[in-house]
């Protein structure tokens, strides 16, 4: 009798996650070793990682929702292992292409990619960067199992999100982040809020929040953080809406000990 598996995602801290779906693992915006700099503007804002991750062994695919640098971290994609395939945002494929990695499918909105026969990814639209343009979110399915996962960093879901099946568990901001004249960066509770009415995940996962990370420069100093998962639990109870907020530490697993709500595909 073959061993049963068990579904996984690991927080690797602020938007890095690893996915262990259907004896795949999947690399989730890896930032795992070095500093976070937009372009050379370190004054204008540097993301200070402790220490580095370790890179996961035997990564099946290589996920990327923007082609900002805190999704393509530059110095991260330069040491993985090139020959990894490599799914992203049309903006994410480009810094992929560019840093050598042989096998990059860019996906736009609408669009899908089968990892094997095990695994489908949806393309979405995310977070907006620019008056016109769009970055992805996705819904990843375990396909003998129906489970359904959405991911979108910045709190920016989607308004069709409830033409879709339902998701089992949805990875998004509970934090807001929020600069003088420009507005927020990154939408926590609203997006989550929204993305839980629409989507209906079983479970709230937050994301972009800097559990282990430290930030220093201009932007950093102006950033107002509000919000939270106590904040996110209570509007979903007084939305009388079930989803579940489970927090994680950096690095902790979770096991996806729960029903899918939509039939194996």
């Amino acid at each position: 009798m073959s061993e049963k598996r068990s579904e996984t995602l690991t927080w690797l801290d602020v938007n890095s996650w690893q996915f262990n779906l259907a004896g795949r693992c999947i690399l989730v915006d890896p930032w795992l070793v070095g500093d976070l700099i937009f372009g050379n503007a370190s004054w204008l804002i540097r993301g200070i990682r402790p220490k580095p991750v370790s890179i996961p062994a035997n990564v099946d695919l290589l996920l990327l929702s923007q082609g900002l640098a805190d999704h393509a971290h530059p110095e991260t994609l330069e040491l993985l292992d090139k020959s990894i395939p490599v799914v992203a945002s049309t903006a994410g494929a480009k810094v992929a292409i560019e840093k050598g990695f042989t096998e990059v499918t860019p996906l736009k909105p609408g669009e899908s990619h089968r990892l094997g026969n095990d695994v489908l990814i949806e393309a979405l639209p995310g977070a907006p960067v620019g008056p016109l343009a769009k970055e992805n979110a996705y819904i990843v399915t375990v396909l003998s199992t129906g489970l359904r996962i959405y991911y979108e960093p910045h709190g920016y879901p989607d308004s069709e999100l409830g033409n879709h099946p339902p998701v089992d568990v949805a990875i998004t901001p509970l934090v807001s982040l929020t600069l003088p004249l420009l507005g927020p960066v990154i939408r926590g509770g609203e997006g989550a809020l929204e993305l839980a009415k629409t989507a209906k995940p079983q479970w709230l996962l937050p994301t972009a929040d800097g559990g282990d990370v430290t930030y220093e420069g201009l932007i950093a100093k102006f950033l107002t953080a509000t919000g939270g998962a106590d904040v996110v639990r209570s509007q979903l109870t007084q939305a009388n809406l079930p989803t579940q907020v489970k927090t994680l530490r950096p690095m902790e697993t979770l096991t996806l000990d729960l029903t899918p709500q939509t039939a194996a595909i």
